[in-house]
């Protein structure tokens, strides 16, 4: 484990909370400290401030959506199944719908017709729906053959996507709204957002009233979950997203989140975005992973408060169970790496593992439980409709999807991000391609490069450590990818340490220095280190702050990140 520091803030120096959160905030890089601080309201953001502001785009768009409205014909929003997808799809379809139009969700099966466009799912919409327009969310930026099948039959197609840009784009798409910076559902909202200020002048006033107040409530709340659950960087506008939407939750109207707060017990208690990537948006992912993800789109747009919560029981029931897969599915894949490399220090740089009956919807969870353990880039594959599906996990600043690129040879398809991606292969290639990546990893990676690195923002005495400093660092809220949690280093002695827990698998540590007052530092599921902390023990330690509030008080605590005891 290396542990390093960008600052150091030495015992006799005189620096204010303030300083402090500053100086985190330029070892950052943040330029603009207080739009940081005070991230603008999302009304004074569109869709024109991204990239070379879709002029041309828009236009196609509002024209052939004037023309499909005029002509009652039907739009089909064809949204991706996790909860990036289907709350940027909630989004878009409840927008058109209220401004009327003929709008139909499409959320294709993950194992009937796979990620994104496919040939069945194309076929399926043409049959069922004839569209006179498909527009996509969260995908279609690799589909290049599959969006001129579709204008060969006649449907047009216009791409909301956020996903790594592959060598050849659709240029069969009617518009191309392509934007990094944000998760699908953040493209999604913003695209949404033009339509509405287009068409809203259609409407009677109660409904112009009703998407108004959605835009500024209830689809940030949607789009903050599909920013957290894909992990998108929250600075720029999606930390904006985020900032405000988060607040949603805590007096939200809609009976669909209601009722997934109510089914996950967090009613009535502050929403982060932990809440949001650990509670509430595995429940939105799991029916996707499990079975069709239509009843996830389905519960955050209803407005019948029985129906949502029946569906919002079934979303917890299916997590729950995708919970229980996960664990078995994680345990056969250690025991299978075991048995093929032997001890944990002659594992590869690169993890490859294939099993035929792993659940295609978790192959990707069992990549990163494994790439967390093992802290190298993690492939698992499982074999559904006679084609290999794979799912990849990263470990730092390795870009697994322009990896994967490297062997697009051996693939059908790919497409993902930095830290994830997905794709599909031929059995028959599986060896050879196995071969190809475990060498091509040694000219990407060296050993150094998959040693766990820890880099605190700052070392600081624990004497400077206070609830006062605790929460001027809540200012930094929402927490994430990209807005990290600010890490300090420090050095002590334990004066006490206790186990707790339902099973003893938690740590309660208090540490102090000369100057300070003991700080109590909580460490979750690090009971097995009990044995090594005694008394008087000179310890190190990388902790986040945190401000436990119960009962109208508040008390500081440390939360353990990783420590270092010395015997002295």
């Amino acid at each position: 484990m290396q542990i390093s520091w960008k600052q150091e803030i030495k015992s006799v120096q005189q620096i204010t909370n303030e300083e402090i959160l500053k100086l985190i905030l330029k070892n950052r890089k943040i330029k603009n400290i207080n739009e940081f601080l005070n991230p603008s309201f999302i009304d004074k953001i569109h869709i024109g401030n991204f990239g070379d502001g879709f002029k041309n785009e828009v236009k196609t768009t509002i024209q052939l959506l004037k023309k499909i409205r005029k002509n009652n014909e039907t739009v089909v929003v064809y949204t991706d199944y996790d909860a990036d997808g289907i709350t940027g799809g909630a989004i878009l379809w409840e927008t058109l719908h209220l401004l009327g139009f003929k709008a139909i969700p499409y959320v294709p099966h993950r194992k009937n017709e796979g990620y994104g466009f496919s040939v069945k799912g194309i076929d399926n919409v043409k049959n069922e729906f004839n569209p006179a327009l498909i527009i996509s969310v969260d995908h279609g930026i690799t589909a290049k053959e599959k969006v001129t099948y579709a204008k060969k039959l006649g449907i047009p197609i216009i791409i909301t996507d956020h996903h790594l840009k592959p060598e050849q784009i659709p240029d069969d798409a009617k518009a191309i709204f392509h934007i990094t910076a944000l998760s699908g559902s953040g493209v999604a909202y913003f695209f949404s957002k033009m339509i509405f200020e287009e068409f809203k002048f259609s409407q009677p006033g109660n409904i112009q009233a009703q998407l108004s107040e959605n835009f500024e409530s209830y689809y940030l709340a949607l789009a903050s979950i599909g920013t957290i659950a894909d992990l998108v960087p929250l600075v720029g506008p999606s930390r904006s997203i985020v900032y405000h939407g988060l607040k949603e939750f805590e007096h939200t109207k809609r009976v669909g989140l209601q009722c997934i707060l109510e089914n996950a017990g967090i009613t009535g208690k502050p929403i982060t975005t932990y809440e949001i990537g650990y509670i509430i948006a595995p429940r939105i992912n799991a029916v996707g992973r499990l079975e069709h993800a239509i009843n996830a789109l389905r519960l955050l747009c209803t407005k019948d408060k029985a129906k949502a919560s029946g569906l919002a029981s079934h979303l917890g029931l299916k997590n729950r169970e995708r919970q229980d897969l996960v664990e078995k599915s994680v345990k056969q894949a250690l025991l299978r790496l075991e048995a093929s490399e032997g001890k944990p220090n002659k594992i590869p740089k690169l993890i490859i593992l294939y099993d035929p009956d792993w659940n295609e919807g978790i192959i990707g969870l069992i990549a990163s439980k494994m790439s967390e353990k093992y802290y190298r880039p993690v492939i698992i594959l499982t074999k559904s409709d006679g084609i290999l599906k794979g799912s990849a996990r990263s470990v730092g600043e390795f870009h697994i999807t322009n990896f994967l690129r490297e062997l697009k040879k051996y693939l059908i398809d790919i497409g993902g991000h930095q830290g994830a991606a997905g794709f599909t292969i031929e059995e028959k290639k599986l060896t050879e391609f196995n071969t190809a990546a475990l060498g091509l990893i040694n000219k990407h990676l060296e050993d150094k490069d998959l040693e766990r690195k820890i880099e605190a923002d700052i070392k600081i005495p624990l004497s400077k450590i206070t609830l006062a400093l605790a929460k001027t660092i809540e200012k930094l809220q929402p927490f994430g990818i990209g807005n990290p949690q600010p890490k300090f280093y420090c050095e002590g002695k334990i004066i006490d340490a206790k186990l707790m827990g339902k099973n003893n698998q938690h740590l309660k540590i208090y540490i102090k220095d000369d100057a300070s007052f003991p700080l109590e530092i909580l460490s979750f599921n690090n009971g097995k280190e009990f044995i090594n902390l005694s008394k008087g023990k000179k310890i190190e330690v990388v902790i986040s702050l945190s401000v436990n509030r119960w009962n109208s008080k508040e008390q500081l605590q440390g939360i353990l990140i990783n420590s270092i005891c010395i015997n002295k």
